[in-house]
């Protein structure tokens, strides 16, 4: 059965073109013109990804996604201006899995969309194996995260990151293996959506108990989660 995504822009000839390109790809796509009632439509359950444009002519993307959010752990890209940091900063910050600046190649937005499906995919693991770094309890399976007996809401591109970090816990991640592996782009030095992913995991999971921080960035490297010193 194809995959329904959820577009949210104001352009038809732009969602036109992709309700083609994206039909040829195996999906069905649904569009609507304006931000009233997309959040309900987009949390009904009918859809596998939601595509918001920031600029909509009754509300913007970022109200739409906090309204989502709310709500559902859906995946979302968010569309946003060429060189405009602060709109991608502010959409990763609330929780958008990846953004795509207009103008954009309809086929990166293509292959951004198959790369966030694979990361929210349901996984069997095997013997239901969890990873556990000192509170912290990940299950790749169920794709759910606990600190101290409480569930904690991550986003699809949080959680990976936060798996890779904690597989390797006590180690440092390059900057450069969480873009091409996680997020599944080249990098790019100048791209600090991954800065904002990993400050979106601190607040979320908190301090250890010992008040140390979790995950410590290595300057220039990358980030490492930091193994409780009875662990070490």
């Amino acid at each position: 059965m194809a995959q329904r995504l959820l577009i949210v822009d104001d352009d038809t000839e732009l969602t036109r073109l992709l309700t083609e390109l994206l039909g040829h790809e195996g999906f069905e796509v649904e569009a609507l013109g304006a931000g009233s009632g997309a959040a309900e439509r987009a949390t009904s359950g009918a859809y596998a990804l939601a595509i918001l444009d920031v600029m909509l002519p009754d509300t913007n993307g970022f109200e739409i996604l906090k309204d989502i959010r709310s709500r559902s752990s859906l995946p979302v890209i968010l569309l946003t201006a060429r060189g405009d940091d602060v709109d991608r900063i502010v959409g990763l910050e609330i929780g958008a899995d990846d953004y795509v600046p207009k103008p954009f190649n309809p086929r990166e937005l293509t292959a951004r969309i198959r790369a966030v499906l694979r990361r929210t995919e349901p996984r069997v693991a095997a013997g239901r194996v969890v990873v556990e770094v000192d509170d912290v309890v990940l299950d790749p399976a169920a794709r759910v995260v606990h600190r101290a007996g409480q569930a904690v809401e991550l986003t699809s591109v949080e959680f990976d990151i936060l798996r890779a970090l904690l597989e390797s816990a006590g180690e440092t991640v390059a900057r450069a293996t969480i873009v091409e592996t996680v997020l599944g782009r080249r990098f790019d030095a100048f791209d600090r959506s991954v800065d904002m992913h990993i400050s979106n995991l601190r607040k979320k999971l908190g301090p250890r108990a010992d008040g140390d921080d979790r995950i410590k960035t290595i300057r220039s490297v990358g980030y490492i989660y930091a193994r409780p010193p009875a662990a070490r």
